[in-house]
């Protein structure tokens, strides 16, 4: 089943549609949505290592503008869309005592958080929810997830092939310390809260 999943992100990272669909769950994934675009970033650069830094930028600019709708979600919405989010997540009562602290260091933690594989989408409503100075929030969150998209892209557009090599070699490890980590963001950050 993964290798079937990997070998379609290998095939839709070639087609015209691709960039749209990475731009689309890039764009969620910093609001709503718990699985982030390196699921899809990953394997369309190792499909097609030429187009890494146009995908870096695409990924960087849709999940900046998702993480504003994530803010106005938390700025306009929270008590009817944001809080049911938080909820679903289980940070409830840490989240009201990280928002009292939140602005202190808020530009900070969205530059820390962009860049972790922690839920952004937490942090963008955060943001939101304390009123974070926008022009703030929107320069951390460009820096933060502008570097670790180019980092991803970076280092694969290097080291390509044997990355590619390695990753068809051992799909189900990787998936899964990629599932652990994943889980260990949002543990770390139920912690933190």
């Amino acid at each position: 089943m993964l290798r079937g999943l990997y070998d379609w992100t290998l095939r839709l990272g070639s087609t015209r549609h691709a960039v749209w669909i990475l731009a689309a769950v890039a764009f969620v994934e910093s609001s709503v949505f718990p699985i982030p675009p390196d699921i899809l970033l990953i394997p369309m650069i190792l499909a097609v290592r030429e187009r890494a830094w146009v995908l870096a930028s695409i990924c960087t600019v849709t999940s900046v503008l998702g993480g504003f709708l994530g803010y106005a979600i938390g700025a306009l919405l929270f008590d009817v869309v944001g809080q049911p989010i938080i909820a679903f997540y289980g940070f409830d009562a840490a989240f009201m005592r990280f928002t009292e602290r939140y602005n202190e260091m808020g530009a900070w933690i969205v530059a820390f958080f962009g860049i972790t594989p922690f839920p952004y989408k937490v942090i963008t409503i955060a943001s939101g929810v304390t009123h974070l100075d926008p022009v703030v929030f929107g320069i951390a969150s460009l820096v933060s997830r502008g570097l670790r998209f180019f980092i991803v892209a970076a280092l694969l557009w290097y080291f390509g092939p044997p990355i590619r090599r390695f990753v068809e070699r051992y799909l189900g490890w990787v998936v899964l310390v990629f599932c652990i980590l994943l889980i260990a963001g949002f543990v770390a950050l139920k912690l933190f809260l």
